[in-house]
């Protein structure tokens, strides 16, 4: 689900102490290449870093554009009224350009060892809800004293204000149901890290916060989704966050559409990727402008003249292998296709984006291939082989086997479990003549897994003395049948499909 939010794109700098000029110094680059917000973690019992609230003050004061924000404080070492207070009067100075991302303090050892309170992780959330309502007191003009008494904050007349340039927007750090629950009822934002919630994760979270914030009476869509973002920009298409720009763009622009992601923070202290996030930001504002207005990026019409023009790819007419494990007689078809139906360039794309990432597929098959007959020549050992077979795409990564694995509505990690929890359900809800081919296309995963497994068992064998090269070229061949034969099929039953019903 898109929520349609603006698009923000910032850093996540360490704040060392060993080199306070350089931080300084990168979270003005940020400024000069055109990011929109500098952030920082907040963990005051570390003498190793810098004080957060201080090091914000200094970054706004050097900067003219950029926002700042938390991300995120510890509320159990920052009292309420004195965070909002501080908050304030940072935006005041710097114009209204600060956000407070804000966490119940996770390390609670630390907390205690530093003079905090000893809390639990239940009791650290019940303080996080009072310290909000306190905050947003804090910054209301009207009103009178401020008086609450709650298990863990009791403020008994404390004065308002002072109120805030702008209105500030409190960003929660959350993972867990509880924290997801609170941040759909009272917060701004949700703030999580995709080294903590991976793509595959983040349709579990955010139903928990939409159905949370319809049950306080509130839009979703009023609590922004942003995502701190770890990733290497490299030569490779491999996983999340793992090659050159276009691959960032590609996937943070699924992620908008699909998940909603709007906000994207690069934890880097590196200049040169501060810079390529900036190129990377571009091309997800046009690529996500475009997918909104209904056309696609660097094409005219906005609907296509009918018909539907993305073509499948056939099955390979020559089989490798003498063994097969898909009886492709028994495969479902699902519904004919209209050829009077109209399709605009957008819901062309979704089709022939499952065509490109099958593509990719294909080629990477074809490096296993030359993987094998570089072994058998002697040029590399067997070793070297298994471990790049094991980072390729195909094997773990972001497109993983056999499927869309909604590489249009939802970035994955993790294919099967995706795949169970949001398009193949969504593709049997929408169009119930879909069943047996979604059904059908499970069940050929599985399969795939098994023969995958298989090439792996050869190459071990192949180091051992068990196996032979000419083992391990048999399980590469129907590895091929196998994994051709499917993806055809499932190009076959699924373009139209996606462009038609959507992808969520």
């Amino acid at each position: 689900m898109d929520y349609g939010h603006e698009l923000v794109f910032g850093t996540f700098l360490t704040p060392a102490t060993d080199n306070p000029s350089r931080v300084i110094a990168l979270a003005q680059l940020t400024e000069q290449v055109g990011l929109d917000l500098v952030t920082f973690q907040d963990h005051p019992y570390q003498p190793r870093l810098m004080d957060a609230w201080t090091l914000l003050s200094v970054v706004a004061a050097r900067t003219e554009r950029v926002k700042v924000a938390t991300n995120v404080a510890n509320l159990p070492l920052r009292h309420p009224v004195v965070l909002a207070r501080s908050v304030a009067t940072l935006d005041l100075i710097s114009g209204g350009r600060v956000e407070l991302g804000l966490g119940a303090g996770g390390f609670l050892e630390a907390v205690a060892a530093n003079a905090g309170p000893q809390l639990t992780a239940g009791q650290s959330i019940t303080a996080l809800e009072e310290a909000i309502a306190i905050m947003r007191e804090v910054w209301t003009p009207e009103g009178g004293g401020i008086r609450r008494s709650g298990k863990h904050y009791t403020v008994a007349g404390a004065k308002r204000g002072p109120q805030p340039a702008h209105d500030v927007e409190i960003w929660l750090g959350a993972y867990k149901p509880r924290m997801l629950a609170v941040t759909g009822r009272l917060a701004d934002g949700w703030l999580p890290s995709s080294a903590y919630a991976g793509p595959d994760q983040l349709a579990a979270m955010n139903k928990i916060i939409d159905e949370a914030a319809e049950e306080a009476e509130r839009d979703p869509a009023s609590v922004r989704r942003l995502y701190n973002l770890s990733g290497r920009f490299d030569r490779r298409g491999d996983g999340f966050l793992q090659g050159p720009e276009e691959l960032w763009i590609d996937q943070l622009a699924e992620l908008t559409l699909g998940e909603g992601m709007s906000t994207y923070i690069l934890g880097s202290d590196d200049p040169e990727d501060i810079r390529r996030f900036a190129e990377v930001a571009s091309g997800v504002r046009e690529a996500v402008e475009a997918a909104r207005s209904g056309a696609v990026v660097g094409e005219g019409p906005a609907v296509a003249p009918g018909g539907f023009s993305v073509v499948p790819t056939p099955p390979p007419a020559v089989r490798r292998s003498a063994v097969q494990l898909l009886d492709e007689s028994e495969r479902p078809t699902g519904p004919a296709l209209d050829s009077s139906r109209t399709y605009t360039p957008y819901q062309l794309q979704s089709g022939q984006h499952l065509i490109d990432v099958h593509d990719h597929l294909r080629a990477e098959l074809e490096q296993v291939r030359d993987l094998i007959e570089q072994v058998a020549a002697g040029s590399i050992g067997v070793g070297q082989a298994r471990s790049h077979i094991n980072t390729m795409t195909m094997r773990q990564n972001n497109w993983t086997l056999g499927t869309y694995c909604e590489s249009y509505c939802r970035l994955v990690t993790t294919h099967h479990s995706l795949e169970d929890a949001s398009l193949f359900p969504h593709l049997r809800r929408a169009d119930p003549a879909l069943v047996p081919v979604v059904d059908r296309l499970e069940e050929e995963h599985r399969v795939i897994h098994d023969v995958l497994e298989g090439v792996d068992k050869a190459l071990v064998a192949l180091v051992d003395g068990s196996g032979d090269i000419d083992g391990l070229r048999a399980a590469v061949d129907l590895l091929d049948d196998t994994l051709l034969s499917h993806l055809s099929y499932e190009e076959r039953e699924l373009v139209e499909p996606l462009a038609r019903l959507g992808v969520i």
